[in-house]
């Protein structure tokens, strides 16, 4: 199952993700990120879920640059991890594809762990 949750509405319906944590700390953050895979797990019938948020571009401000991406890992049964990755200003597309790439990386490095 996939979710996309662009707005912070569909991430709080679809996600569960909380409105006080969106307010606290803003969509671009891991602890938005924890709870979008968190709630990606409890919503399917998913054993392990990927979140991404973050700023593609163009845009972003001083506080939350555009490039900035932050990752989120559930494993039912497991610690969630999370991270925040700073691609820079590379554009779009680019930023784009750097993320796919870094969230496939990090479901293949939870799969091999034995944790």
């Amino acid at each position: 199952r996939g979710f996309v949750t662009y707005s912070n509405d569909a991430k709080q319906a679809m996600l569960g993700v909380s409105a006080e944590t969106l307010a606290r700390v803003g969509a671009v953050s891991e602890d938005v990120a924890r709870e979008m895979a968190e709630g990606a797990v409890t919503h399917s019938m998913a054993t392990m879920a990927v979140s991404v948020t973050g700023i593609a571009g163009p845009g972003g401000s001083e506080f939350k640059p555009e490039g900035r991406v932050c990752f989120g890992v559930a494993r039912a049964g497991h610690e969630t991890i999370v991270e925040t990755v700073e691609f820079g200003a590379i554009g779009r597309a680019e930023v784009r594809k750097a993320t796919v790439k870094h969230a496939l990386t990090l479901v293949r490095d939870a799969l091999m762990r034995q944790d």
